[in-house]
């Protein structure tokens, strides 16, 4: 890695697995999907999370954090319509559980990959202070001695494929539990799901709250 020093990047990947120990919304999306549809579909979810990260980070490597982090209206209704949008999903999977069809197959779930895409991708975006996070976690990681491109792709790439581990092994988790159940155990495993996607609304607007 002779752009970036190991001990400076292992630094780094010890403090990005710290930061991910604790669950999120997107983390409770995963969870919700991957137990409701099958982990392979959930998968989906996972790819919009991610891609909304690194459109995310690369807004901060061009120096839109500043530009966000000014724009307060704008901010706090973009993490609004979040918490709105993870509420009408989870009110939504509670509501259309049916007891007699859990007995079916995960990976038959009427449910296109572009809308688990879109649910991970708008969970994900609508907590635009993630620019914020980026712009001023990646400056401490940056050697002035090597080039900034190289450096910035390298924390990048390593962000996104940890992140992406994480949320595949909750999914992962999620997806085996479920089909250990049938039937009305099934039913509530779908109304839990349901209840991870409210909490992670709720989780995201007790942080725009204390912000």
């Amino acid at each position: 890695m002779s752009d970036m020093t190991v001990e400076i990047w292992m630094l780094y990947v010890a403090t990005v697995l710290a930061l991910m120990s604790t669950p999120g919304p997107s983390q409770l999306l995963m969870l919700s999907n991957s137990a409701s549809y099958g982990f392979r579909r959930s998968l989906a979810t996972a790819a919009g999370d991610l891609t909304a990260n690194g459109l995310q980070m690369i807004a901060a490597g061009f120096g839109l954090a500043a530009l966000i982090a000014t724009s307060g209206y704008a901010l706090s209704a973009i993490k609004w319509f979040g918490v709105v949008y993870l509420i009408w999903l989870g009110i939504r999977m509670i509501r259309k559980v049916d007891p007699n069809k859990t007995g079916q197959k995960l990976d038959a779930a009427p449910i296109t990959i572009k809308a688990l895409w879109l649910q991970g991708f708008v969970t994900s975006a609508t907590n635009p202070k993630a620019v914020v996070f980026f712009a001023a976690l990646f400056p401490q990681f940056i050697q002035p001695e090597y080039a900034f491109g190289l450096q910035f792709l390298i924390l990048s790439a390593t962000y996104i494929i940890l992140d992406g581990i994480f949320l595949s092994a909750y999914g992962a988790g999620a997806s085996w539990i479920a089909q250990k159940f049938k039937g009305g155990a099934r039913a509530w495993i779908e109304r839990i799901g349901g209840g991870f996607l409210i909490g992670a609304a709720i989780l995201l607007g007790l942080k725009t709250l204390n912000e």
